[in-house]
């Protein structure tokens, strides 16, 4: 990691943490960005240094962490010779990794063409069905109007989805079972879009009714070696957002299994992909077919369940292959290396519903769990921030089953306490046991 020093982390919370720890543990100095309403954050104490960032009206809003600019000057002034996005913000915004560049920063992430690329859906889909991989049916172009959506729905059928067509996280994301709900939906849908990226272009398509989310973890490397580090299930969601994810994806049909990984594959090696990504795909519970829907070109909040089950780092291999290194360098010379699954892990994500300060704070742990959490007794949650407190992630080795995954979680949530405000702690159980 000689080529790589010292990296200006560009974001907050567990991820901020997860990142520190990483860079740490590869003998990088860390830059911590705090606003300065989040100055108490717990990632501020896991960096070699913090900074302050937000200028006037920005220091109590998400808007701090948006500023390129004052990023970009931050790290320069604090020695940095990389910037690690994580994810949200800014790590799909292309403007941002071209700004690094132009600065003499390496982007811990993809190049700008490809953030570009898949940052845009329609796109994506188009190369996509260029290379015979499968998609939902739906519009070729972005839609801007509800009656643009209204005259392709009429011809697909009903129902359909709509959807930013520029970001994800199940923002600007809704179904819509008959036309008369196309126009609310649809301006529901481009007001968050716009609010969340900058951009309320819609895209729509056919809605396939409880699906499986099947993902696909890859890494890439910039002599152009591309491997997959298995799947995820990520069904299990709430209001479009992902709530429970397991690796291995369980039960999933051997062909079919096969059939994705050749087609993430077969994606990031057209689109020249660098780094860490996660191409996703819907499974049809009536036919067992699958589709591409996007990829994420960033490192994944549930990035954790594949680094159980395959001993790799994804947030350290992000930095070396930043740095110019080959896969092949980190012992990933070919699928091969990756080997089979050790067994199964399953990630819980923990979050508060509304603001309100920790009183009491305690994490599981023992044999098989895993906590990534940025909470403290004392610690204030701020309303205008992702709530998002802990992912818990339970692990069976390589000899267990999904059930002791499944059991290691609920035990450990069970013995996760926390007071002062509400979570979805109860629910978590609830889901796990059904």
């Amino acid at each position: 990691m000689a080529l790589l020093k010292r990296v200006l982390i560009a974001n907050r919370g567990e991820i901020a943490i997860r990142i520190a720890k990483a860079a740490s543990a590869l003998g990088l100095e860390s830059v911590g960005v705090y606003a300065p309403v989040d100055s108490l954050s717990l990632h501020t104490r896991f960096t070699t240094e913090t900074r302050e960032i937000g200028g006037p009206g920005e220091g109590n809003s998400v808007a701090a962490y948006l500023a390129v600019e004052a990023l970009v000057e931050s790290a320069k002034a604090s020695a940095c010779d990389c910037v690690h996005p994580g994810y949200g913000f800014l790590s799909e915004t292309a403007a941002f990794a071209e700004l690094c560049a132009s600065e003499g920063l390496t982007f811990v992430g993809p190049p700008p063409a490809a953030l570009s690329l898949f940052g845009d859906k329609i796109r994506a889909r188009t190369l996509a069905q260029s290379l015979a991989i499968p998609v939902v049916g739906g519009s070729t172009k972005a839609l801007t109007s509800p009656a643009e959506a209204q005259d392709l729905a009429d011809d697909l059928g009903y129902p359909i989805m709509l959807k930013a067509s520029a970001g994800g996280g199940g923002r600007g994301m809704r179904a819509v079972e008959e036309a008369g709900q196309m126009v609310e939906a649809f301006e529901r849908c481009s007001s968050e879009a716009e609010a969340a990226f900058g951009n309320g272009s819609l895209l729509l398509e056919k809605l396939i009714a409880r699906p499986r989310h099947i993902e696909v973890q890859i890494l890439a490397d910039s002599q152009g070696n591309a491997i997959h580090l298995h799947e995820r299930d990520c069904s299990v969601q709430l209001r479009n957002q992902k709530v429970i994810e397991v690796a291995p994806a369980p039960e999933l049909d051997e062909t079919l299994r096969q059939k994705i990984h050749a087609d993430a594959i077969k994606l990031v090696e057209a689109a020249e992909y660098q780094n860490a990504g996660t191409v996703e795909f819907l499974v049809s519970p009536e036919t067992g077919e699958h589709f591409f829907i996007e990829c994420n070109p960033r490192i994944q909040v549930e990035h954790t369940v594949t680094e159980q089950v395959t001993g790799i780092d994804l947030v350290e291999a992000q930095f070396q292959i930043a740095a110019g290194a080959s896969l092949a360098s980190l012992g990933l010379a070919d699928q091969a290396a990756v080997g089979a699954p050790r067994g199964y892990a399953v990630q819980a994500r923990v979050v508060a519903r509304g603001a309100g300060t920790l009183t009491a704070y305690k994490e599981p742990s023992g044999p098989g769990v895993r906590v990534d959490a940025c909470g403290y007794v004392g610690y204030a949650i701020q309303p205008q921030f992702d709530p998002l407190l802990a992912k818990v992630i339970g692990s069976s080795n390589s000899k267990a089953s999904y059930e002791s995954a499944l059991d290691r979680t609920l035990r450990a949530l069970d013995e996760f306490h926390i007071a002062g405000l509400s979570t979805n702690l109860p629910q978590l159980r609830a889901i796990l046991v059904h």
